[in-house]
């Protein structure tokens, strides 16, 4: 028997959109680097919630926690003291394979510097992660084009990061990032390397992704410009909410 795993169904993501619920929680959270009189403590007792099927922005300057709170949600790091759950999974009971896991089937990433492989095409990139669930080759082809469709990318599927633009490269990282069909995706100012049309065009794309595909999007963005695209805001100052709301 196959043990593939293939990325959800239409009817998984009919399941999963927004009624209001909460998918993260974040509670109460705190995270510092280093020890002692030296240590730096980035976040200081953060808590909010981000809305299934919705798009929230995560606002603040440079240096004021945002990266160091989206990889806490991503499991990419553990909190100094606090709760995160997805989906009513508290991610301190996740050993590392749980963790992996979590990451591969149920977040998507999207980054700043776009993280494309330069030797892969545009679908061989999208597959990736698709690679990683041992998702069969025909099935896996066919839902790069697919996606690649769904971001405006179907005629440059063949073509490799260094061939396209960087909003093309953007689109080709939020495809991939659908790849596993994720609950949740997460975006670190994928905006920041981009003009500012560009960058719109990517916010607005994301906006339709959490339309279309049903999915959750948290994304962290110092521009005022991208904000009014979001469901609901998040203000991060010094490594505390300051504001939230729709």
């Amino acid at each position: 028997m196959s043990n593939h795993q293939e990325p959800a169904t239409v009817a998984t993501r009919e399941r999963r959109e927004g009624d209001g619920s909460p998918i993260v929680v974040v509670d109460d959270v705190h995270h510092s680097f280093g020890s002692g009189p030296q240590a730096v403590h980035a976040l200081r007792g953060v808590s909010f919630e981000v809305r299934r099927g919705e798009l929230t922005a995560l606002r603040g300057r440079s240096g004021s926690g945002k990266t160091t709170l989206l990889n806490l949600v991503g499991g990419l790091d553990t909190p100094t003291g606090g709760r995160i759950s997805l989906d009513g999974t508290d991610l301190a009971s996740l050993d590392e394979p749980g963790l992996l896991a979590l990451r591969r089937d149920r977040i998507g990433f999207v980054f700043q510097s776009f993280g494309l492989i330069p030797v892969l095409t545009a679908a061989e990139n999208v597959g990736v992660p698709m690679r990683l669930r041992r998702v069969p080759a025909k099935v896996r082809e066919e839902r790069a084009r697919t996606l690649l469709a769904l971001v405006g990318l179907a005629d440059h599927a063949e073509q490799r990061p260094g061939e396209l633009s960087g909003g093309q490269q953007q689109r080709v990282a939020v495809a991939r990032a659908l790849a596993n069909d994720p609950d949740l995706i997460i975006a670190d100012e994928p905006t920041g390397q981009l003009d500012s049309e560009t960058g719109r065009s990517v916010m607005e794309l994301l906006r339709a992704v959490v339309r279309s595909e049903s999915v959750t999007v948290l994304v962290a963005t110092h521009d005022p410009n991208l904000i009014e695209l979001a469901d609901r805001v998040v203000e991060l100052r010094d490594g505390r909410i300051v504001g939230s709301g729709s």
